[in-house]
């Protein structure tokens, strides 16, 4: 299916996330590429590391993550990182980086969806160690994680596809959060996984899944899919119109930063969508300027140079 029909099908089909069914010619939903840089750990053996990279990136594609069926060209593309920083005993401290993007309607252009570092993203590994994946079941902490943020993936995709979509997704992520809350892991491992620590504070796995869950962030669910099937995918036909939709929307991110200051899902959304957003109203009228500048400047004035582009002339 080409790119063009997946989106209209995905725009006109609101499915469940039981019930959601695509072309039989491939079960997994996600193709990632990983990378794991080791370039800060010493010594020339790096065979475990092209090991941990692959067995990661296998253990993301290959695995069946939803009932859903995906053909090879819909599958959800992304990319990730993982920086190794220290290795003692088979324990691994990292930090991950992870990308993911989605086709836009009738043009070439991707648009990312999720733009996200993980600094704690702290794992223990030997080299053949096999990564499987078990429903509701601990096994390790570095499988764990990695079904989080592969159901977080695949919930945000389907979330610009359809108003609220993506709930069973994040509903595994919020049930694999419990059972990590719970689970017997070194107190490293346990950083990110619970509601506060003294590291991560607010900005961690437990908060994205709670800020996503909270019947309060309903408008900013919404307007995920607003901002790409009603803005961005219409764009191909009527530019004004696109961007209007994405301006309408951006004062739910300004409530939803007053109602919870630097709200970590609100920062997520800007991490993926700060330089689109300036590139976007770089065109738009003097009014959707001023407005959309005005509202970034309020949530986000660290990016104060990339929102700056809208005004350049």
């Amino acid at each position: 299916m080409k790119d063009s029909k997946r989106i209209y099908y995905w725009g006109l089909l609101v499915f469940s996330f039981f019930s959601l069914q695509f072309s039989p010619l491939s079960a997994q939903e996600i193709n990632c590429h990983v990378t794991v840089n080791s370039d800060k750990i010493e010594g020339s053996n790096k065979q475990v590391f092209e090991t941990l990279q692959k067995s990661v990136e296998d253990y993301i594609n290959t695995t069946k993550w939803t009932n859903m069926t995906f053909a090879d060209m819909e599958r959800i593309e992304c990319n990730m990182m993982i920086i190794v920083s220290g290795v003692s005993d088979n324990e691994y401290t990292c930090e991950m980086t992870l990308q993911s993007r989605r086709p836009v309607y009738g043009t070439s252009y991707t648009t990312p969806v999720l733009n996200i570092r993980d600094k704690y993203f702290n794992f223990t590994f030997q080299e053949f160690d096999r990564l499987d994946y078990q429903q509701s079941t601990f096994t390790t902490n570095l499988t764990a994680m990695l079904a989080y943020y592969c159901y977080l993936v695949i919930g945000f995709d389907l979330a610009t596809y359809s108003r609220m979509g993506g709930q069973g997704c994040f509903d595994a992520c919020e049930s694999i959060v419990q059972t990590c809350q719970s689970a017997s892991m070194t107190e490293q491992e346990q950083q990110a996984w619970l509601a506060y620590d003294r590291s991560s504070g607010n900005k961690n796995r437990y908060a994205i899944i709670s800020n996503l869950n909270d019947a309060a962030f309903k408008p900013f669910r919404e307007y995920i899919y607003e901002y790409h099937r009603l803005g961005l995918d219409q764009m191909s036909a009527n530019v004004a119109n696109g961007r209007a939709r994405i301006a309408e929307g951006i004062d739910v991110l300004v409530k939803a930063n007053q109602a919870r200051p630097a709200t970590y899902i609100v920062t997520i959304f800007l991490d993926a969508k700060a330089d689109e957003l300036a590139d976007i109203f770089h065109g738009g009228t003097d009014r959707e300027k001023k407005d959309v500048y005005e509202a970034l400047m309020r949530i986000d004035p660290t990016r104060q140079n990339t929102y700056d582009r809208i005004n350049e002339k």
